[in-house]
């Protein structure tokens, strides 16, 4: 009888760990969209904000762009791709703009376009890398003088 209740708990055991090491693998796979919000007028009409949006992202969706994005990151060899060319198209798939809503210094939420890259968990540092790049050129696009302070 004895040898039943240690093999017993011997399986809860290995069951136990098994299902914990299975639920971390299943949290770092799910996904997790990093973006970066650009503040808008809260009186701009919101036709005006989804045409601003995907004008922004026909823009950013340039190949020079995403592939200059790519060069400056070195994402080939941390999405293990074998080329320059397939990150941009990586980051392509990836990248969205939208409209959403920001907190503002004053703590008032302001409408805001957000500019993002869709990725998984265990890729935040990554896919955060990313946005701020995205932001760098974000900036040049509409002709501002970027933020002093990182974003």
């Amino acid at each position: 009888m004895q040898r039943w209740i240690v093999s017993g708990i011997i399986v809860m055991l290995l069951l136990g760990s098994g299902g914990f090491f299975a639920r971390r693998i299943y949290q770092q796979n799910r996904p997790q969209p990093i973006w970066v919000p650009l503040a808008l007028n809260p009186e701009l009409a919101a036709d005006k904000q989804h045409e601003i949006a995907n004008e922004l992202k026909q823009k950013l969706l340039d190949p020079k762009i995403l592939l200059q994005v790519s060069k400056d990151l070195k994402l080939p060899a941390k999405f293990a791709l074998g080329s320059d060319e397939a990150a941009a198209r990586e980051i392509s798939q990836r990248l969205f703009v939208d409209v959403g809503e920001a907190d503002s210094p004053t703590g008032l939420k302001v409408p805001s376009i957000n500019v993002g890259i869709n990725g998984k968990r265990k890729e935040a540092g990554l896919s955060g890398e990313i946005a701020i790049r995205l932001m760098q050129e974000v900036w040049k696009i509409l002709g501002l003088k970027a933020p002093e302070k990182p974003f």
